[in-house]
């Protein structure tokens, strides 16, 4: 018996529903892929604290943070007191300065984590944490400030000198960068940090 035209042009229903529930799943996997991407990485990037224990940012989940790397021998080394002060002023707000000394910049980061720490207690009284030293310049910068100022950064571009600063939201997301020259009182950087905490 000759099949018509139409059993030719269209399969049955039953054919069509596993490639419809198939596409289905896979557009749903898609999605759950896309928003685990999209959610903050910067939680999960590998980090050692200046005891060179492992850690991360997942602790700071849920607090505003501003990111800054530091040298103490630097012409901002004194940022310090006023990086200092934000934090007792804020911390229990929900706000911590997180610092990495590193040396790319001048070699004025030169000492050991012994060094760095001892030098921040003494000179600074330095409550916030301080973390392994890192390198952001050449090739090979730390995972974390390769996302905050590559290509897939929200705000790219390479970090200029020692004191940058990077303001990275509840939701772990960077929202303001700001350069060395911008002090730890300055009005622009204060207004961004309490935007920052008044988000919830």
């Amino acid at each position: 018996m000759q099949k018509s035209l139409f059993q030719f042009a269209f399969p049955r229903p039953a054919a069509i529903l596993p490639r419809v529930k198939c596409a289905a799943l896979g557009l749903a996997t898609t999605m759950v892929l896309t928003a685990v991407a999209a959610a903050a990485p910067l939680y999960e990037i590998p980090l050692k604290d200046i005891d060179g224990k492992a850690t991360s940012l997942k602790g700071y989940q849920g607090k505003v943070l501003l990111i800054v790397n530091v040298a103490s021998k630097c012409g901002q080394t004194p940022q310090y007191a006023g990086l200092q002060e934000l934090q007792q002023k804020l911390q229990a707000r929900g706000f911590t300065v997180l610092a990495f000394p590193c040396n790319d910049f001048g070699g004025q980061e030169p000492g050991t984590a012994a060094d760095i720490k001892t030098f921040c207690a003494g000179n600074y009284r330095v409550s916030f944490p301080l973390f392994e030293k890192v390198r952001i310049k050449g090739a090979a910068p730390h995972p974390l400030f390769a996302a905050l100022t590559g290509k897939g950064s929200p705000l790219p571009g390479e970090v200029s000198w020692n004191f940058s600063k990077f303001l990275v939201n509840r939701e772990g997301r960077l929202v303001k960068r700001f350069d060395s020259n911008t002090e730890p009182d300055d009005p622009e950087l204060l207004r961004a940090v309490e935007s920052a905490l008044a988000a919830k």
